[in-house]
């Protein structure tokens, strides 16, 4: 299969890595030069546990090299979601299907403002990657993967089937669900009990269980976001919270991406997090106060250091 990742940042290398060693024809396209330049020179080096090792695929720039695929898997993040999917628009054809398994909540809408809604797929990814720097990845964790079809019917679930079985064979264990926004919203709750605590912090995943003050403000993030969710007939976990921190716990040592877009001093996805809490709550004429002053005190940093 023809597969095209837009974004080849940690994550889209790992995915489109491990499906080129399945032997797809991988096309990474990024805006990187420096990174895409190495990948064709010397392949993509994947560090994992004590080995590292070289995989072979393609990479390019400008999409027109690339032309037309089976798949494409978006992984940018959400503030660049506009250009890629226009990207993917052009890569998919009008045949193909585009994944998007992005952090953060309004993805497949705007993808869908450019593709099909019968060919988005949609996800989320426990698997973990690292950037190590051109061409090199660190693969740091593997978990589960969950998808769906955006919409459709039987004819659109067997889409997602059998994509779910094509990622599984590459080593990326994957199943397809019929209610997908449900998956997503679990993810978001995590992502509202953690990433701007730890942006704004400095600390890790785990340090936020290390106060009860620090636990307070992600059980009362967490409580406002799912809220919304319930308010909107959305069915997630019984115990959410219990489920955040059980994350925090499992990737105690690592810094939430948001927090390392902080360090790093580039542009966050906290509006299609808390701020996506936020927005929705107030079309709802629901109180989310404490999501209110999380997303504010990170855009006024990003604002500050952006400039």
């Amino acid at each position: 299969m023809k597969i095209a990742v837009v974004g080849a940042g940690a994550m889209g290398s790992l995915f489109g890595g491990l499906l080129a060693e399945a032997g797809h024809e991988v096309w990474l396209c990024d805006i990187r030069e420096d990174h895409i330049q190495v990948v064709i020179k010397n392949g993509l080096m994947i560090e994992y546990e004590t080995k590292t090792r070289q995989v072979r695929l393609n990479a390019a720039t400008d999409p027109e090299i690339i032309g037309e695929s089976e798949l494409v898997l978006v992984f940018v993040k959400s503030t660049q979601t506009q250009s890629a999917a226009k990207t993917a628009c052009h890569l998919a054809g009008d045949n193909g299907i585009v994944l998007t398994l992005q952090n953060g909540m309004g993805n497949a809408e705007t993808i869908a403002e450019h593709v099909m809604p019968g060919r988005i797929l949609v996800g989320t990814t426990a698997q973990g990657a690292t950037m190590l720097g051109a061409g090199k990845i660190r693969h740091a964790g593997i978990g589960p993967t969950i998808m769906g079809m955006w919409i459709g019917d039987e004819k659109e679930s067997k889409i997602a089937r059998q994509t779910a079985a094509i990622l599984t064979q590459a080593g990326i264990e994957t199943t397809a669900v019929e209610e997908v926004r449900a998956v997503i919203w679990d993810k978001l709750l995590v992502n509202v009990g953690i990433n701007a605590i730890t942006a704004l912090s400095g600390i890790t995943n785990g340090q936020i269980l290390d106060l009860e003050s620090t636990r307070e403000l992600s059980h009362s993030a967490v409580q406002e976001a799912a809220a919304v969710a319930r308010a909107q007939g959305i069915e997630i976990r019984q115990d959410p919270i219990a489920h955040v921190f059980q994350v925090a716990v499992a990737t105690a040592p690592n810094r939430s991406s948001m927090g390392q877009d902080v360090d790093h001093h580039r542009p966050t996805e906290i509006g299609s997090i808390n701020g996506f809490v936020v927005s929705e709550a107030r079309r709802l004429g629901i109180s989310a106060p404490v999501n209110q002053v999380l997303t504010a005190l990170v855009e006024t940093m990003e604002a500050h250091y952006l400039k």
